[in-house]
C-alpha cells in the first residue's frame, strides 16, 4: 500500500472540505440499503444531521450513540433508498472489509472543526 494521489494544495483542501466533530445521538440499522449501512443522527453542536454510514461491521447501533465523530459537513445531500445522508461520517478500512470510525482523540465540543 502506497500514497499514490497527487499533492493538493493544503489551504485549498482547507477551503473547500469543511470537517466537523458531531455526536452520534442515535444509530438503527438501515435494511431497505443496497450496502449494509446504519443510518445515524449526528448532533454538531446546535445542528443535527443525518448520514448513512457504513459501520455495521465493528460496531452494533448502541455502540455508537454517545460517541464524537470526524464528519464531512459540506458534500451535498445524496439519497439512500429515501433516506437523505446529509454528512459523510469518516472512517478508515480495518484490513478485514470492515470500517473504524475516526474520532478525536479525547472530547471536544460538538461542532469543532477539523484542521
Amino acid at each position: 500500500m502506497g500514497i499514490e494521489e497527487s499533492d493538493v494544495d493544503p489551504s485549498r483542501f482547507l477551503e473547500d472540505i469543511e470537517m466537523r466533530i458531531g455526536e452520534v445521538v442515535s444509530a438503527e440499522p438501515f435494511p431497505e440499503a443496497r450496502k449494509d449501512v446504519y443510518k445515524l443522527e449526528v448532533d454538531f453542536g446546535g445542528e443535527r444531521r443525518q448520514s448513512a454510514a457504513g459501520l455495521t461491521d465493528n460496531y452494533d447501533p448502541s455502540d455508537l450513540v454517545g460517541r464524537q465523530v470526524v464528519a464531512v459537513v459540506n458534500l451535498g445531500t445524496v439519497n439512500v433508498a429515501g433516506f437523505e445522508s446529509q454528512c459523510l461520517v469518516t472512517g478508515v478500512d480495518d484490513g478485514d472489509g470492515g470500517v473504524v470510525h475516526l474520532r478525536p482523540e479525547r472530547e471536544v465540543a460538538n461542532g469543532t472543526r477539523v484542521y
